[in-house]
């Protein structure tokens, strides 16, 4: 009988000792996971307010500017949610409600009146900064956290956006060229130009305005080539016909 108790116990503290440990697993995946998630929403929070704080430099709409506040608001809210007791996160959240409902939904800035900077760096900066809104508005499309009509709205805003620049940075190379007398590189700029004009989907009359100017352009420039080339043949033209006339010209008496 007594043999038969201690088996009992022997497995009774095994179970015990089983369970404990399931438990305490489950709470080290729990805690685990967590932390994964905090550090996640962590990583979203930076990458969203770094895009909003280069957005101060480019024309941003405000329909774009609340979709990446409320994408900030969203990674607070799931980081305080897992972790209330994190200094000042609670009015991180309260600000970051404020400053959604703080965003008018007017027309915003106009696009016509982007102003590149003056050097390539910061325009690498500008064209990077363009390309990360547009991949956040396409993952939080992707999220459901942006209807279709709202996202195809403003994917199609920032990929005309992004021509202009281009536009812009070619044309400014392509005038520098000619300021130079790189006639030729000017003209390479310019045909890139009309070749991203053309290829653009969504045709209007910023596209069509850009492609006969710049085309305008081409033709002044082919026009100089073929007027420096006439000049050039004309000139060695000249000059071997003066070799000639040395060469069978009467020899003087001495």
């Amino acid at each position: 009988m007594m043999f038969t108790i201690v088996i009992v116990l022997i497995v009774a503290l095994l179970v015990i000792a089983i369970m404990i440990n399931a438990i305490q697993q489950h709470k080290e995946k729990i805690e685990s996971e967590r932390r994964v998630e905090i550090a996640k929403q962590k990583n979203i929070l930076d990458e969203t307010e770094d895009v909003i704080m280069a957005s101060a430099n480019i024309p941003t709409s405000p329909q774009l500017l609340q979709i990446l506040q409320k994408r900030v608001l969203g990674a607070l809210k799931v980081m305080y949610e897992m972790d209330p007791k994190q200094p000042g996160l609670k009015q991180r959240v309260r600000d970051a409600e404020q400053r959604v409902k703080d965003i008018t939904l007017d027309n915003g800035q106009g696009d016509d009146l982007i102003q590149l900077p003056d050097s390539d760096k910061q325009i690498i900066v500008f064209i990077q900064c363009l390309k990360k809104q547009r991949a956040l508005l396409r993952a939080e499309h992707g999220r459901g956290k942006v209807d279709t009509q709202a996202f195809a709205t403003e994917d199609k805003r920032l990929d005309k956006l992004q021509l202009r620049v281009n536009i812009e940075t070619l044309s400014r190379r392509a005038n520098a060229a000619m300021k130079a007398g790189m006639m030729g590189s000017a003209r390479q700029y310019y045909e890139k130009a009309v070749a991203a004009l053309n290829a653009f989907p969504n045709q209007d009359d910023y596209t069509r305005g850009q492609a006969a100017r710049i085309n305008e352009k081409l033709m002044n420039i082919q026009e100089s080539l073929t007027k420096a080339n006439a000049e050039d043949r004309a000139k060695r033209a000249e000059e071997e016909r003066d070799e000639l006339d040395e060469l069978f010209a009467p020899k003087k008496k001495w």
